[in-house]
């Protein structure tokens, strides 16, 4: 019997077009995984078993199978997008257990392609910090379940390392997308502003987040990017590209660990290998950008908080959410963001793509974060992952691709950043490290 866990979505899809497998039997095994894993790992806020099943029966039905890119793909969903007919919790007891009556558009064009939701993700409390636990679950890593698997999209990526789905949605406000993919030792990429539908909470955190793919190899990926994005993704044109490596924090005071400025570097070398300009450079980061970054963070959290009971609120999250209301004027003035893009246009000018440690150092203990006090959260998650907000700040495209790893076995990965509409280039060079430095795609938990 041929077993579709551990399947890529390219790879079910087209032997559910060829009627070599059904959907229900392509989502009844990842089920049934979901059933025995996920109590280690904590993916799941909820798993729609019976619906998920009936949607596959549905899915097999339509006369227009053979056309559907993601036919009988079973895929996770963040617990802060819209599922018709399940509530949309973002990790919090404050907001109301209502279903949806809708489904968000990047689900609707996921389901239009023949995806089948299996289930709702866990997320820290209203997607705000890099670690992911809360009162409806904590989300591990599953390639070594004492570590935290990153925030927001937490859920979603654990749900993929773990082979518990081949593909995951999730989104990306200031590296919610990039750090767990980093953690979890999965590719992603962050599009850039307006390339996929937002709609994330009240207001998209000032335009910085969205939505993007969880994938366990580039080209699906690139498939999953394909069905969510308004226009079609243009492909890169062959050819060497001028690529600048930093391996240096974007903010003062924060070190990176030898374990991630080495992956930079390896992948650096791969590169050049690849055909590609390859130098080291520095990104001209302002001094202010820590500053800039915090009050973007703390604004957008006050947003998202404001219309719920701040009594049902962690700690945590009423304190970010009381600091961001004092930047709330600056930031929607958005003078600091365009002061970063101008400076960094320049820099984007003389090189095409910026390669940089995905994370500073490892992912924190899996440990109940949400009690603890705000700085210590604050502190934690700025000191590991201080390399992804900028890109979220100007707007442009980023991704997460694994390369090498840790001492302990769990993956390192690097970042690649672009300018607007270079998603196809990004997309190509993490395709020449895939196939040149191949990693283990899901987690060894059988």
């Amino acid at each position: 019997m041929t077993s579709w866990v551990g399947r890529t979505a390219v790879e079910i899809a087209a032997a559910v077009r060829a009627k070599e497998v059904t959907p229900r039997e392509v989502v009844a095994e990842h089920l049934a995984r979901i059933e025995r894993l996920d109590g280690r790992i904590g993916a799941f806020r909820t798993v729609r078993a019976r619906a998920a099943l009936a949607e596959a029966d549905a899915l097999a039905a339509r006369g227009d199978l053979e056309g559907l890119s993601l036919a009988g793909v079973p895929v996770a969903v963040k617990d802060n997008l819209g599922v018709r007919g399940e509530s949309t919790r973002v990790g919090s007891a404050a907001t109301p257990d209502t279903p949806a009556d809708a489904d968000h558009v990047t689900v609707a064009r996921l389901r239009a392609a023949g995806a089948v939701v299996v289930g709702l993700t866990n997320v820290p409390e209203l997607c705000v910090f890099g670690t992911t636990e809360g009162v409806h679950g904590t989300a591990r890593n599953p390639w070594d379940t004492t570590r935290t698997a990153g925030g927001s999209s937490g859920g979603s990526a654990a749900a993929v390392a773990a082979g518990l789905v081949p593909i995951a949605l999730g989104n990306d406000g200031m590296g919610s997308l990039r750090i767990p993919a980093a953690n979890c030792g999965l590719v992603t990429i962050k599009p850039g502003h307006g390339v996929v539908p937002a709609g994330i909470g009240n207001g998209d955190w000032f335009g910085m987040s969205e939505n993007g793919p969880l994938a366990t190899t580039v080209e699906d990926a690139r498939l999953m990017l394909s069905v969510l994005a308004d226009t079609d993704v243009a492909a890169a044109e062959p050819g060497a590209l001028k690529i600048a490596v930093s391996v240096r924090s974007p903010l003062a005071g924060v070190t990176v660990s030898k374990p991630y400025t080495g992956a930079a570097r390896e992948a650096a070398g791969v590169l050049v290998r690849a055909g590609h300009h390859v130098e080291r450079a520095e990104p001209p980061y302002p001094l202010s950008l820590g500053v800039t970054s915090l009050a973007h963070w703390t604004a957008g959290t006050a947003v998202d908080a404001a219309s719920l009971d701040a009594r049902l609120l962690t700690r945590r999250t009423r304190v970010h959410a009381a600091l961001g209301r004092r930047f709330l004027p600056g930031v929607r003035r958005g003078s600091a963001r365009d002061v970063l893009r101008g400076r960094l246009e320049p820099f984007f000018a003389q090189y095409d793509v910026l390669l940089t440690p995905a994370l500073a150092r490892r992912s924190p203990k899996s440990a109940p974060w949400d009690e603890r006090g705000w700085l210590r959260n604050v502190l934690v998650n700025t000191n590991y992952s201080p390399l992804t907000p900028p890109w979220n700040l100007t707007g442009w495209p980023a991704m997460a691709v694994p390369f090498g790893t840790l001492p302990s076995g769990a993956p390192t990965a690097v970042q690649l950043v672009s300018r607007p509409g270079r998603e196809g280039e990004l997309l190509r060079l993490a395709g020449q490290l895939e196939e040149l430095r191949p990693w283990r795609r899901t987690a060894p938990l059988d």
